[in-house]
């Protein structure tokens, strides 16, 4: 069975960037390329910062939708592994 992984990527403007993914290279690549998504094309170079596996695709993106509505300081604590949101 395929894991799906939640993740945070921090933009060269230091602000965050939270995805999905089965294949983690796969999307990080596409992410330096610039073809990943158009919030980061503007800000690379990006730098995985975090990482979270979940059983399914919709587990995981109940995940990404909890993270986004997370402030900003959340955010940094739960980069910083200080706790789990």
């Amino acid at each position: 069975m395929q894991s799906w992984l939640v993740y945070i990527v921090r933009c060269r403007d230091g602000s965050f960037y939270t995805g999905i993914t089965n294949d983690l290279e796969r999307r990080l690549k596409a992410h330096d390329a610039g073809k990943a998504s158009r919030y980061t094309r503007g800000r690379l170079p990006v730098r995985l910062a975090y990482t979270e596996t979940q059983p399914t695709k919709s587990a995981a993106l109940k995940r990404e939708a909890a993270i986004k509505r997370l402030c900003r300081g959340a955010k940094e604590r739960l980069v910083a592994g200080a706790c789990r949101v």
